[in-house]
């Protein structure tokens, strides 16, 4: 019997009974589609961490401070800590930069009228901000140098709190108070959303020399230290250049050392590629949930094969007494399976770019098509058919033609 006319006889095998063989392919049509949905859904939320870090400004450069495995202060308290003093330091010294910020927050109550919003996020901070971390101004201005060197009490709201401050009325020349302090506002920052778990639309920003001598954590030993240092590079080939010339600077600056530095620097693409290895793990996990599904799929192949072979043992008889041989018999089948699996991997491939697209048009989460899933998935499913197939298949082989001619 050629190849042909063994698929012609295994096709009408399936046909003899289209709802048994749909049913039989669906698990396979979930565990494909499942696959694929999974991945699509790991892969948007891998890319919707990279753009939402990328969206805090470009070619960024965090300086962080530290804790010595001592605890806190001096001998058994405080590691040394950049100042805001030292920041001029930075912008004059670092070849290939665009700008540097400095930031020191706290929380407060914050109120004009009889509107108060409680624990606010209020950021110390300098002129250099809005261009280091790409943060435009929606209504009035930033704060510049001379209001940290007078310590201005002016304040720039983020969009959601001036919404919930003023409303619809226009929020620059109006007064505030944060704390006790009277601030004036003097901008309102444009709409950014939630970066990580940070929401920037709902902070307000005041010259960090003001927030050094209003909202002071002297009596902590914090003094004009300052919380984070943002350092942007002229380009990405910079970057390294850059991180060199900022660790040898800040050892002097710090006196310290590379055995007990005093600070971490971190950048974008580090903290992407450590968002990227969790993702991938979580990846990894949904497509391992996923394949389970294609694994009982194939074990419903096997079922119904098994079950085929009885049902059709007669027929297995007869062909091989007309001079089927054991392996047309055993292809028969075999092809059967395949069939099966193959249809059902190509209806569960449609199933899920279509189920990945719906998904990330519907749902509150960002799916990603991932090309690589689908020859993945698809040949996955056809490993099914044939793993799962082969055991029924040599079982129909392996029947006595006489033993099987006698089966009623």
């Amino acid at each position: 019997m050629n190849l042909w006319r063994t698929f012609q006889v295994a096709w009408e095998g399936l046909t003899l009974n289209k709802a048994r063989s749909f049913l039989t392919a669906l698990g396979v049509i979930i565990g494909v589609g499942a696959v694929i949905v999974m991945m699509a859904v790991s892969a948007g939320a891998e890319a919707d961490i990279a753009d939402r870090i990328n969206s805090l400004g470009a070619n960024l450069i965090m300086i962080m401070p530290s804790f010595s495995r001592r605890g806190f202060g001096e001998g058994a308290g405080m590691p040394p800590s950049l100042t805001y003093d030292d920041i001029p330091a930075i912008a004059t010294n670092v070849i290939g930069i665009n700008g540097v910020s400095a930031e020191r927050n706290t929380t407060q109550n914050v109120k004009t009228g009889t509107v108060v919003l409680e624990d606010v996020t209020v950021i110390g901070t300098t002129a250099g901000l809005t261009a280091v971390r790409e943060y435009a101004v929606a209504e009035g201005r930033f704060m510049t140098d001379e209001d940290n060197d007078r310590t201005n009490k002016v304040a720039v709201l983020g969009y959601s709190i001036a919404q919930e401050l003023f409303g619809d009325q226009p929020p620059v020349g109006q007064a505030i108070k944060i704390g006790s302090t009277k601030f004036t506002v003097i901008g309102v920052m444009a709409k950014k959303g939630v970066v990580g778990n940070t929401d920037y639309d709902s902070q307000v920003y005041i010259p960090i020399t003001v927030l050094f001598k209003k909202f002071s954590m002297d009596r902590h030993g914090f003094g004009n230290n300052v919380g984070m240092v943002y350092v942007s590079a002229e380009s990405k080939e910079m970057m390294s250049s850059v991180t060199s010339q900022l660790t040898r600077l800040l050892y002097d600056l710090l006196g310290t050392d590379a055995t007990s530095p005093g600070f971490s620097l971190m950048t974008q693409d580090s903290i992407i590629n450590t968002a990227a290895s969790t993702t991938a793990t979580f990846r990894n996990l949904l497509a391992w949930v996923a394949a389970v599904s294609l694994v009982v799929g194939g074990i419903g192949i096997m079922n119904i094969m098994l079950v085929s072979v009885t049902e059709r043992t007669r027929e297995i008889g007869l062909r091989q007494a007309l001079g089927a041989r054991p392996r047309d018999v055993t292809l028969q089948f075999l092809l059967e399976a395949v069939m099966l699996s193959l249809a059902g991997g190509l209806v569960g491939v449609m199933a899920g770019i279509g189920g990945s697209y719906l998904f990330g048009a519907l749902g509150t989460m960002r799916t990603a098509l991932v090309p690589e899933s689908i020859p993945l998935a698809f040949g996955a499913a056809a490993v099914v058919g044939v793993f799962f197939g082969y055991y029924p298949a040599t079982k129909a082989a392996q029947l006595d033609p006489i033993e099987a001619l006698r089966r009623e």
